[in-house]
């Protein structure tokens, strides 16, 4: 797995705030990011997932994700403590932490809060103009997202990276449930930190191992 190299987060939100795609389409800096997890997350929350290939973009509204907040939430894979797969978790906030489950799916995660505290925010569902992509894995397969992209900094606009367009759902609009898959971690199971915009629909999906 390789190691990103280390900017702070005033030197990548300096270079970096401002960019712009259309007066509207503002690309996340790194200050979004460098905040409590359980706020970027609901924050989330109406903001677009943005997919380059080859000069063709894709583009969805995320429409779920996961909190993981700490070496002490037990869902958290950081809780086991710093190994190479858990690295990106301590560095800089705005960075992919993206990893295999089942040998077959991948899960994109954005890096919050701040450097050597490991928190991350899970990306579960997405809109876009083919319908709901709903479960980590099947966005990830939608958005040709897999390990290449660990590490990656989502606040240059190259490659992936999420975008504020200037819509955001009301707070009476956003739900808040336990995270899908994390039995094992005991009382930190029932934290309600799995937030989604409740006027769209669930479709029936297998649980997803999640960070």
């Amino acid at each position: 797995m390789p190691l990103a190299q280390q900017h702070s987060p005033i030197q990548r939100s300096d270079q970096l705030i401002a960019k712009i795609r259309g007066e509207s389409h503002r690309i996340l800096p790194v200050s979004f990011y460098a905040r409590r997890t359980l706020t970027v997350a609901r924050d989330l929350l109406g903001k677009h997932l943005v997919r380059e290939i080859s000069g063709t973009t894709r583009t969805g509204r995320i429409i779920e994700v996961e909190a993981y907040v700490g070496p002490h939430d037990r869902a958290c894979h950081a809780s086991k403590g710093r190994t190479k797969r858990t690295e990106v978790l301590f560095r800089s906030p705005g960075l992919a932490y993206v990893y295999l489950i089942y040998g077959m799916y991948h899960c994109l995660n954005v890096v919050t809060e701040r450097l050597d505290y490991p928190a991350a925010v899970l990306i579960r569902a997405v809109e876009d103009e083919t319908g709901l992509i709903d479960g980590p894995g099947r966005v990830c397969r939608a958005y040709g997202i897999d390990l290449t992209l660990n590490y990656h900094d989502l606040t240059t606009g190259q490659k992936l990276w999420l975008e504020d367009r200037g819509k955001r759902p009301p707070r009476s609009q956003i739900g808040s449930f336990p995270r899908i898959g994390v039995d094992y971690a005991g009382e930190w199971a029932t934290r309600p930190w799995r937030f989604r915009i409740a006027t769209v629909r669930h479709k029936t999906r297998k649980a997803q191992v999640a960070p």
